[in-house]
């Protein structure tokens, strides 16, 4: 009975955080300040849907992006309506499905028998997805994070890399994974190293210091 009040709680703070948040135009102080509260509580109350899979905190990164391009506006997809399901029920949702596309890829990838695309159909693609233009308005958790590895201000992330490998270290990869992220499989191609090297050292060493980075501008 006490969970399900807190619970209540919870989500009825969350609404009225999305609510003043709608308020203020995007890059607004205050509907940033409205939106990582929103975060935080979504964090502490451990609702949010959990795998152990090697890729889900991919697909969780990918789901904080797409809160803070909808919850106010319709961007890259419907804007969240709080007449439908509450924000975490709406997050699970979207978090489920980037994890079953996750399962997906890396079942397509596995079979043994795929047949090969046909001559140019590769570049028709490339070519397509090459028009389509980039997204002004930069969630403030991506833009901060962005800045914050670009600037490495202590060297770190640059100093903690693949042994032996000083260019595949923490900065690169974090900026090459935040959307429009990089796929793995590319970045195996271009390195020259098993994706399953790089997704370890990505989830042991770089969400590690990313993870520290959210808690210290209280995202997380």
């Amino acid at each position: 009975m006490q969970l399900t009040k807190q619970r209540r709680t919870i989500e009825e703070e969350i609404r009225s955080l999305v609510t003043e948040a709608r308020r203020y135009a995007p890059g607004h102080l205050r509907r940033q300040q409205c939106l990582t509260q929103i975060i935080r509580l979504i964090e502490q109350s451990q609702k949010l849907w959990h795998e152990n899979t090697p890729f889900y905190e991919d697909a969780k990164q990918q789901m904080w992006v797409y809160f803070c391009q909808n919850i106010c506006e319709a961007g890259t997809g419907e804007r969240y309506d709080p007449d439908r399901s509450s924000v975490i029920t709406w997050l699970n949702r979207y978090l489920k499905w980037r994890l079953q596309d996750f399962r997906i890829a890396k079942q397509t990838k596995q079979t043994k028998f795929v047949s090969a695309p046909a001559p140019g159909s590769m570049s028709r693609v490339r070519d397509v997805t090459d028009n389509i233009p980039s997204r002004p308005d930069v969630p403030p958790i991506l833009e901060d994070t962005r800045a914050w590895a670009e600037l490495d201000e202590t060297g770190e992330l640059c100093g903690t890399h693949i042994q032996n490998r000083p260019e595949i270290n923490c900065q690169t990869l974090i900026l090459r994974r935040l959307p429009p992220e990089t796929s793995w499989e590319d970045l195996s191609a271009e390195f020259g190293v098993a994706v399953s090297t790089l997704s370890s050292f990505y989830q042991r060493k770089c969400m590690t210091r990313l993870r520290n980075f959210g808690q210290c501008q209280g995202y997380l």
